[in-house]
Order: C-alpha cells, then structure tokens, then sequence
C-alpha cells in the first residue's frame, strides 16, 4: 500500500504522523511511504531521516493526498487539507469530531474514510491510541496552569507548591481518568494541595490507594464541584466521554464564584470543553480571561512537546498502521473490533453513534456502512 504523511499545518502543531522508525517499519513490510518535505523538521526528523528509512520524499501535501492510498497524519484536516481529500482514501488521525459539525459534513461530502485515533478501544475498554496525548496533556497541565498562576500572565500570583509557612495552591482536578491522573501526579509531585473529583467510585478508590494521604478524592456531583471550584486556585478540566462532546461541568455561576487570579484548564477543549466559559485558543495566543479567572483552552496541547508526543504516539498508533496498510481497511477493521470501533466516517455516512447523536447526524452502524 502507499501510505502518506503530510506536513501538519494547524497552529504551532509540529508533531508528525510517522517517524523514521516507523516509516522503516513500514517499509520492511513492502509498503511505499511519500513524506511531505519538512514534515518533521521542526522537532529533529529531517528529510534525509526519512529517506534513509525507505521514504519518498515529495515536495508538497497535494503530492502526498494525490498519490497515498492511506494517510496517516495528526491533527485532523484542516479548511485546506480537505479539498484534497478524495473518495475512498482512508484518513488515520485525530479528528474530534462531535464539537465540530463543519469538519464532520467535509469529511461527509469528501467520500473518505475517517478512523479516529480517540475512539478506537482495547480489550480493556480503554483508549490506547489517546491514552499517550492524555499522559502529555495531563502532566502539562499543571505546568501550563503553575506559569498562568503566576502576576505576570494575569494569574493571582500564587507559587503552586508554596514555601515553609505559605501554604500551596489549591488544585482540583474533574475526572480521575488519564489525564486526571498524571495531572494529579504532577501536582502532588510539586506539593500543592490537591483534589480528585470524579463520577467513579472504583476509580477514586484507585487514586487513594495510589496516593494515599496527598491527594483528596470527591464523589462528583453539583454540590461537591461547586464547592470546591470556589476554593480552587486552579482547575483541571480532565472530562472525557469517548467520542462525544464533554460534559458542561463548571457552570459561568460557578467560574464567577472562583477567586480573582484563580487559573482554570480545559484540556477536554478537543471535545468542547467541559467548562461553559472554555473557547478553544492556540499555543501563540493561548489564554483569556472571564470574571477575573485565567482560561487556558489549548486544543492541541502536547504539540508543545511535539518530539516526546510525536514518538509516545507512534508507539501506540503503529500496530494499527501496519494493520491497515498489510490487510487494507476493510479487512483490518473486519479482524479488529477494537480499530472499528475507531471508525467515525465511511464514504458519505457518520458511523461512530455519539458523533451522530452530538450533532445531528444519521447514524450507520459500522459494520452495515462496511457491507453496504
């Protein structure tokens, strides 16, 4: 098969669909792979990497949509990325679809096929191919959120570990997740005071045991949210229902209720946000403020680590990459209910239930759209 990997182009987005590494694995199992010159560059994968692993490098993205078969890039395609892509052609990537209704009727009108990196699942019903990003966002958060706390970027102030005789911030996290987790770790890590609120019992037990006497856990429900957000000095926005919009969990009531300099992050921006007030920003303008509170909404936030992301990401994406281009789509989604599930769009039809029902579209299921 002749796999493509175009230069992303959304804002400060360096991360890169495939390595060298993998580039050359694809290339052991008699696959073609066409490089966008430059698609690496920016984080130390150069042109000669690639050529050297096996790849044709080409000198544009029309060279690398007109000619691949199967694309594999990052970030999901963007106003001008999505006249080139043609009916047929399978699309492997982050796409996000349930808080975006216009790239989801592109996709629609395309004829392509989109297969999701955060809905395909494992044997655990886990997210594996979004699992490494949530590690990344997760620790990131809390450094993001640190550097907002600090005057200078509008924040209150606050050091978030404090020092002998100043106590630390206040730090509350939503969701116990992947994300919520290694944003707790990172926290507790830097030694601020710090709470879990999530919907799962099992799960909060988890965290107490994992962290034991420095972390706090709350049962989520309005009151418990309300009250400790209006504690909070910063918030950790770490809600995610697989492959749908997040749920509103901070009300603009409640963000009014924070303290002035208080610090919220919504690393569930991806899929809407899970605080009323959230827009999405990028990393050359990445904060605003609402009633005196600090937002920071990064949609794509481990493109600033875009090295460390990009190689964590290829880990976890390669099997299924190898998967597509040795058996093609069609037979590798057959083989693999786990990858179908990560189908969301299959020439002109929705397939993924939650992106249909967030936004109004009919819904295929996967496996009648696939023998249809």
């Amino acid at each position: 098969m002749r796999v493509g990997v175009p230069k992303e182009i959304k804002t400060h987005e360096h991360r890169v669909g495939l390595t060298p590494t993998g580039v050359r694995e694809l290339v052991h199992h008699g696959h073609e792979v066409l490089v966008e010159s430059h698609a690496g560059h920016a984080i130390g994968f150069d042109d000669d990497h690639y050529r050297r692993a096996g790849a044709q490098v080409v000198p544009d993205a029309r060279s690398v949509y007109a000619n691949a078969e199967l694309i594999v890039k990052v970030k999901e395609p963007q106003p001008d990325e999505m006249p080139m892509l043609r009916p047929g052609q399978v699309l492997f990537a982050y796409l996000h679809l349930a808080a975006d209704k216009t790239l989801t009727q592109s996709l629609v009108d395309s004829g392509a096929i989109g297969i999701a990196y955060e809905t395909v699942t494992d044997a655990r019903g886990a997210l594996p191919l979004l699992s490494p990003m949530s590690e990344v966002a997760g620790r990131m958060s809390i450094h993001v959120g640190a550097h907002c706390l600090e005057k200078e970027q509008g924040g209150a102030g606050v050091l978030l570990g404090g020092v002998a005789g100043v106590p630390g911030a206040e730090v509350v996290v939503l969701g116990g997740g992947t994300v919520g987790t290694n944003a707790a770790r990172m926290a507790v890590g830097l030694e601020a005071r710090v709470t879990v609120i999530d919907k799962s019992l099992p799960r909060l037990y988890e965290l107490d045991l994992r962290f034991g006497p420095m972390l706090n856990t709350l049962f989520a429900t309005v009151d418990t949210i309300e009250e400790a957000v209006a504690k909070a000095d910063l918030v950790i926005g770490a809600v995610l229902v697989p492959g749908a919009a997040a749920p509103k969990l901070v009300t603009r009531q409640m963000i009014r209720s924070m303290r002035r300099g208080a610090v919220v992050v919504d690393v569930s921006i991806d899929q809407g946000g899970c605080f009323e007030t959230s827009r999405p920003t990028t990393h050359s303008d990445p904060t605003y403020v609402v009633d005196e509170v600090v937002h920071y909404c990064v949609s794509n936030m481990p493109a600033a680590v875009a090295r460390t992301s990009t190689v964590a990401l290829n880990n976890a994406t390669m099997p299924f990459v190898l998967a597509l281009a040795d058996k093609g789509y069609r037979q590798a989604l057959a083989d693999d209910p786990h990858l179908l599930n990560g189908l969301n769009i299959h020439q002109g039809r929705v397939t993924h239930a939650a992106v249909a029902r967030d936004l109004g579209f009919v819904h295929f299921p996967a496996k009648e759209a696939l023998e249809g």
